[in-house]
């Protein structure tokens, strides 16, 4: 069985990626004014984008999904 206790330390060559956020896309400001790129979910509210897709936008908090037309 294996001893229970202090984990065995990682291997100190791996280096973790630095990912910047892209939090900062939805957005765009012009002059003084922020305005939002996409829309807001009209169920979870403010706060919670719907993802843009080809034919759909969606919530990835509540599922919500609105169609696009052609």
């Amino acid at each position: 069985m294996a001893a229970k206790g202090k984990p065995k330390p990682k291997d100190s060559k791996a280096k973790k990626k630095k990912v910047e956020s892209k939090r900062w896309e939805k957005y765009e400001i012009s002059g003084d004014t922020l305005t939002r790129k996409n829309k807001f979910c009209p169920k979870c509210g403010p706060g919670f984008f719907l993802a843009n897709h080809k034919n759909r936008s969606t919530c990835g908090h509540c599922s919500y999904v609105e169609f696009k037309s052609n």
